[in-house]
């Protein structure tokens, strides 16, 4: 029989607050058409994308985190302090250790948190709101800080005709602590490997050095096997989703899709049959692509807009590189 104690911890999670950070500077496709052969047009009808923000030398993985970090601890009503974990998904941090979540957690005051990063990709949201979720339960934390954050605009390849318009940057946050009613739902989770070449970077870090003529590695896609992919494939995820959580799509207020293509998300709406009444993240349209970030910025700007309210049911599902992908019902905050 085991000695071990068993661990106390909350019946349930549930996010408590949200926040968000863009860079400063508005970038239009303009901008990108100085380097590809296209047209506005093209991009809005492929994408839906019209700007996307990108950060400044000041505007560093960290300093994103940070900002959108203290607006959802604010949010939730908490103090640093009483922060158990912090959790950071991201891809376009650059340095393979320290994990950045150690110096974001000690900029917002957090103390001696457990700190880590994931690496999910578009994905990582999801991810790293399971774990918590589980800490929370488990008893390990009262409160965890879940960070998606990307620079996207230093992995981008200008010249590259397929993608030098989709991605932004930018971080999103929230907090999530206990809760006495269900209100993060089971998540549905998963890989594709076989079909991890779709979405990667050119030139792995260990074959790359300065002193080459290569291009700076860059994120690469191939456009419409990840599009057939996330239409037919995450509908039934999210799906999935919906029925573990006990959520029929008529139950739904919100939908906030990682916002990788507006063709994609308009796909998804359409095939998982959503009600008129259900309000659907669009934020691509002026945000772009922003990987990790994409859901908790999507979230925090229908809540600030009140597209959104505290309580709405609402189901969340990030996809990509890897191929991977995590949908869950949860209850804003």
């Amino acid at each position: 029989m085991s000695k071990i104690k068993p661990s106390q911890g909350a019946p349930y999670a549930r996010i408590m607050g949200v926040g968000g950070y863009r860079p400063t500077r508005v970038v239009p496709n303009e901008v990108i058409l100085e380097t590809i052969d296209s047209s506005d047009e093209w991009i809005r009808s492929r994408s839906g994308i019209a700007t996307r923000h990108w950060a400044s030398a000041e505007e560093t993985v960290a300093a994103m985190s940070v900002e959108a970090s203290g607006k959802a601890i604010a949010d939730a009503g908490i103090t640093p302090s009483q922060i158990g974990a912090v959790i950071v998904s991201t891809v376009s941090h650059f340095k393979q250790t320290p994990a950045i979540a150690t110096e974001i957690a000690h900029k917002v005051g957090a103390g001696k948190p457990a700190a880590f990063d994931i690496s999910a990709g578009c994905a990582g949201f999801g991810y790293g709101l399971t774990l918590a979720k589980g800490m929370i339960v488990e008893g390990s934390a009262q409160y965890v800080l879940v960070i998606g954050v990307e620079r996207l605009s230093d992995l981008t390849d200008l010249n590259d005709r397929a993608t030098a318009f989709l991605f932004g940057d930018g971080a999103g946050a929230v907090i999530v602590g206990p809760s006495k009613v269900p209100a993060i739902g089971p998540t549905v989770w998963g890989s594709e490997g076989d079909k991890a070449d779709t979405i990667k970077q050119t030139v792995a870090w260990d074959t790359f050095h300065a002193e080459r003529p290569e291009k700076f590695p860059a994120i690469t896609q191939e456009g419409q096997a990840v599009f057939r992919w996330a239409v037919f494939e995450m509908a039934k995820v999210a799906q999935q989703a919906l029925d573990a959580a006990g959520i029929a799509p008529e139950d739904l207020d919100v939908f906030i899709p990682h916002q990788a293509n507006m063709r994609i998300i308009d796909s998804m709406v359409k095939t998982l049959k959503l009600p008129e009444h259900v309000t659907v993240a669009r934020d691509v349209e002026t945000t772009g692509n922003t990987s990790a970030a994409s859901i908790p910025l999507a979230m925090e700007r229908l809540l600030a807009t009140g597209q959104a309210k505290s309580g709405d049911t609402a189901l969340v599902i990030g996809f990509g590189a890897g191929l991977v992908y995590a949908a869950t019902v949860v209850t804003l905050p």
